[in-house]
């Protein structure tokens, strides 16, 4: 393979080819009269393949079919694709027959060495690759892969300096590529087309029109916790940073682990509530890049190790952490270490929660067809049945729940002459833990306490017997505790007094992905809640006579009261969550209470309240375990007389039993749930758009309760009003899982016209292009969208770019700062509409308007925008520094509050211009300006420069001019934060481009030298 990058499409093209080719395993093919069209097959390679690796069934196709043999071939292999559940990749593993005749049409590589003739078939398969294939008279695809002469993947190429990105291969894929063509015709035709360019790949395993959905397909850039989307812009490879596709995953091995290991097709019956119907839902799964990665990693640990060691595999929601588990099953199961032997007897995936248990159930035997491999332990099955299945070791898969996991353990120990693997599905899923702390207590265990989960279980009988020498654990998780870690992490290789887990797929990355949401992103305090209440109430610019009456009625409301707080959200839910998240009405939230009493009152209190106020919209369930005792009895609420009072169950409130809430939930007649503990963890609800939290949370279970957010569904925006905990409460908690700012601060409608007026001063958006883009998204809310219509609203988008580029042509950092202006302007609106009862109609037109310029401009995109996407925004980072209007007061989280430990100095020149900027703003205010406190202030400026992490990752891997970028965006969010420590200098500031311009560009250059150590 050559590292010299080729020039242009054409030639980025070329070098994908020689690089596949560089293995003699793979070849070129010219799109001539051997490609059969109708069928997406090379003929010339199949017949090659067949006739050399089963010589006896061609000769026996020939004798029958004569020179139709091939043909007969072809078409029982069109005829098996098309099948009742049956796809292509079930056909390359199964092969066809012919009548009498059997033909294989893949082999894959067996599990050890041992046999001779298994590894010359597998060494016989062969890779072959065309480019600008002809799918139909009007259009062609740029590379088309072929296994044994049968067409399995797509690639359509973009170049970046060209002008076109990855986004206009999947524009290309989605509107103008027929997805009922033969050679990709979901489950008949290609099973993944990826849409590529020279840093980015994404994939999809089913083209659908507009339907189409493609998901990233890239390596992550960064380490650990920080690790995001896109891939390393420099490996050290001298390749484009797409290399791994053909370097790594388009390899003869991977390719054909891929289509006999990996992809299988998932069949499941789903209720249909539009056609009252149950129907079948079949996918193409194909591993993302984290999922192959980390099964690679950890077979290649076990090969060396045996079952030496645990593992920890830190994989966020939205990671495919149920099919990651199912591929490490499958590929445990028949595992050989490097002495040749099989490393592990029995496989054991032990899982709490039964819906995801059916789902791995599911996966594991779609990739395991052979009966009795694997051994389902259902709710019937007791310990003495799990006990039978891993003594007479005749399913190398047992599938059971967490609770019998101690039983494992146990047998392991008196099985010593056998290996398990155990692999533990959410390892932090505290019920579970406690069920198996009480089932170890029962057995002669000793004490525990009540917050201990599985891991601890674990770790107390590491301590009481040692690791099992015959026993691997992997454990799963998104947010492992510390004494997790230490279980169960590897040695930090920076650090080794360190553990970290041996894989990660990061909650930055999920989000960035857009697997999961931003839970945080609209993270409001009750006090903020009611300072922007108020602000929207006190301006003028805001007529709602329904948000004045809303507000006032917050406003007279003390938090403290049950009856009070239920208003608030109430109000709050029907006024900014219902049809306002991007549901449609149908966005569900959900209320923490601090136990189980508060969690009955609340429901009493919330029902009371809609019922005094006539709302229709507002319909409740609640959940909590067991009874709970009230000296009185409850207005409208079954419950159990007592000789102290009345009893409550979460049955008698809800009018069904406990075990159908979930179910009951998910449905259009609820969109209400309050809960004490129950549901706060590994609950699956994508319609969740909204949560109000009144208990205190810490660490690993904030993570866990503000994550039943974050499930992605098109357009779903999210919103977290907390009562108890503080912003700094919820960044101590998710900084160990993922680094972020949280929003939290008194933002005005003001501050939302004034960056109006600072982005309208570039002239690059066109009020009629924003009118006619919003005429656009307001008929498609009455018809399909077509492809048209996404054309002419990316088209209106695109103008903007031009006029941008034309407008300030080399002069990146004013760019850039249109950008970051964009970006602020959306981070206000979407606050302001979560957080009042703020509304606007202009401003509505010009908000959708400048998020979708912010996609293209984010990523250098020329189109293929489709106005029915919702993307995820930047989060907006200004924090709330004590209370306004009092100077001395300080916030914990405030970064200007003290000079102790400040390293920096002003320069001459710094102090110099400074002057200049003090002296332009005193005449602006009066004179009265006190310098000394000025140069303070800019000092402090200076020195929280220099501590931000992002601008230190910023400056090492960029030039000076592509730093200034980041570092004007960071700059403006210290001014607000500093505005409380010196209002009117930094407000007159922020209120002139040109000065703020002049004030942060005094530090931009001895910035960046110290950050990148130069100075």
């Amino acid at each position: 393979m050559s590292n010299t990058r080729s020039k242009g499409e054409l030639g980025f093209q070329r070098h994908i080819i020689d690089s596949l080719c560089a293995d003699p395993r793979w070849c070129e093919r010219k799109a001539n009269s051997s490609y059969d069209r109708e069928h997406a097959v090379d003929r010339g390679i199949l017949e090659g393949f067949i006739s050399d690796t089963q010589p006896d069934a061609m000769g026996a196709l020939k004798r029958t079919y004569g020179e139709r043999a091939l043909d007969v071939a072809i078409a029982e292999y069109e005829r098996a694709c098309r099948a009742t559940r049956t796809a292509q990749v079930d056909v390359l593993r199964s092969g066809i027959d012919v009548g009498s005749t059997h033909i294989d049409l893949l082999y894959g590589r067996p599990a050890s060495d041992l046999n001779p003739e298994l590894t010359r078939k597998y060494g016989s398969n062969r890779l072959s690759v065309m480019e600008e294939v002809w799918i139909d008279d009007d259009s062609r695809i740029d590379l088309v892969l072929f296994v044994n002469g049968l067409a399995w993947a797509a690639i359509e190429l973009k170049y970046g300096p060209e002008g076109s990105t990855w986004r206009d291969a999947v524009y290309q894929w989605t509107y103008e590529r027929d997805h009922k063509n033969r050679l990709v015709e979901f489950q008949v035709g290609t099973i993944v087309n990826f849409a590529m360019d020279e840093t980015e790949c994404h994939m999809t395993t089913k083209l659908d029109g507009e339907a189409t959905r493609f998901i990233p397909f890239n390596r992550g850039r960064g380490e650990g916790i920080n690790q995001g989307k896109g891939n390393p812009e420099d490996d050290g490879s001298g390749d484009y940073p797409t290399h791994y596709v053909w370097d790594d995953v388009l390899a003869f091995d991977s390719v054909i682990e891929l289509l006999t290991k990996f992809v299988f097709v998932s069949r499941r019956e789903e209720y249909d509530q539009i056609h009252d119907k149950r129907v079948l839902k079949e996918a193409v799964i194909f591993p993302r890049y984290h999922q192959r990665d980390a099964l690679h990693k950890m077979l290649a640990s076990v090969y060396r190790h045996s079952s030496e060691l645990n593992y920890l595999i830190q994989h966020s929601a939205g990671s495919g952490k149920t099919y990651t588990i199912s591929w490490l099953a499958h590929r445990l199961s028949s595992l050989h270490g490097a002495d040749g032997a099989q490393v592990f007897d029995t496989v054991v995936v032990a899982t709490d929660r039964k819906v995801v248990d059916r789902q791995l159930q599911a996966a594991i035997k779609s990739l395991e067809r052979t009966t009795g491999v694997v051994k389902v332990m259902g709710e019937d099955c007791g310990s003495a049945d799990l006990s039978d299945a891993l003594f007479e070791g005749k399913a190398k898969i047992v599938v059971t729940t967490l609770q019998k996991f101690l039983y494992v353990d146990e047998l392991a120990g008196k099985l010593n002459n056998r290996r398990f693997a155990v692999i533990i599905d959410e390892a932090h899923n505290s019920t579970a833990g406690r069920n198996l702390l009480a089932i170890q207590n029962a057995v002669g265990g000793e004490e525990s306490a009540e917050d201990e989960d599985v891991t601890d279980a674990y770790e107390r009988l590491v301590r009481s017997h040692g690791k099992r020498a015959n026993m691997s654990v992997f454990a799963f998780t998104a947010t492992p505790k510390p004494r997790t870690l230490k279980l169960f992490g590897a040695v930090n290789p920076k650090n080794p007094d360190l553990q970290v887990a041996f894989h990660t797929y990061s909650m930055k990355q999920a989000i960035e992905e857009g697997f999961i949401l931003d839970v945080l992103k609209n993270y409001i305090e009750y006090r903020t809640y009611y300072k922007v209440s108020k602000a929207v109430e006190d301006d003028p610019l805001l007529q709602s006579a329904k948000a004045k009456r809303e507000i006032a009625r917050v406003a007279e409301l003390d938090d403290t009261n049950i009856n009070q707080r239920i208003g608030i959200i109430v109000e709050h839910f029907r006024n900014h969550v219902l049809g306002e998240c991007g549901l449609g009405g149908r966005e569900k939230a959900m209320v923490v209470t601090a136990g189980r009493e508060e969690a009955v009152r609340y429901r009493a209190a919330l029902q009371a309240y809609i019922e005094r106020h006539r709302y229709t919209d507002v319909r409740a369930l609640v959940a909590f375990s067991g009874k709970v005792p009230l000296d009185e009895k409850l207005d409208g609420f079954a419950g159990s007389k007592t000789a102290k009072g009345w009893e409550y169950t979460e049955s008698g409130m809800n009018g069904f039993s406990d075990s159908k809430t979930a179910d009951m939930f998910d449905t259009d007649d609820y969109n209400v749930l309050l809960v004490a503990d129950k549901f706060q963890v590994g609950f699956d609800q994508p319609k969740l758009c909204a949560m109000y939290v009144m208990k205190r949370l810490r660490d690993v279970e904030a993570v866990q309760t503000l994550s039943r957010l974050n499930r992605m569904l098109p357009g779903k925006k999210t919103v977290v009003l907390d009562f108890v905990n503080t912003c700094e409460d919820m960044e101590r908690a998710f900084s160990r899982y993922y680094t972020t700012t949280i929003l939290s601060n008194t933002v005005t409608v003001s501050q939302l016209i004034e960056i109006e007026t600072r982005l309208d001063g570039y002239d690059v958006i066109d009020e009629g292009d924003v009118e006619k883009c919003a005429e656009i998204v307001r008929g498609v809310a009455t018809k399909k969208l077509t492809a048209r219509d996404a054309a002419k609203a990316s088209a209106l988008v695109r103008r903007a770019k031009i006029r941008l580029e034309n407008m300030y042509r080399g002069d990146l950092v004013r760019q850039g700062e249109f950008r970051l202006t964009c970006s602020g302007f959306v981070r206000l609106y979407e606050f302001l509409s979560l957080a009042s009862s703020y509304g606007d109609a202009n401003m509505e037109k010009k908000y959708g308007y400048v998020r979708d310029l912010l996609e293209i401009l984010d990523t250098g995109g020329n189109g293929g925008i489709s106005i029915k996407d919702k993307i995820n925004f930047d989060k907006f980072t200004q924090k709330e520094i004590g209370d306004m209007g009092t100077k001395d007061r300080t916030h914990p989280s405030d970064p200007m509050v003290s000079l102790a430990g400040v390293s920096t100095k002003l320069t001459n020149d710094e102090q110099d211009r400074l002057s200049e900027i003090i002296a332009v703003v005193n005449a602006r205010v009066g004179g009265d300006l006190d310098s000394d406190v000025v140069v303070f202030n800019g000092l402090q400026v200076k020195e929280l420069l220099l501590r931000t992490d992002e601008l230190k990752a910023s400056a090492l891997a960029n030039n000076e001019e592509d730093f200034a970028i980041a570092y004007y965006d960071k700059g403006e969010d210290v001014l607000y934060e500093g505005l409380n420590q010196n209002n009117r200098f930094f407000g007159e500031v922020l209120k002139d481009d040109e000065l703020l311009r002049k004030f942060l560009g005094l530090y931009v250059h001895d910035v960046y030298k110290k950050l990148r150590g130069e100075e």
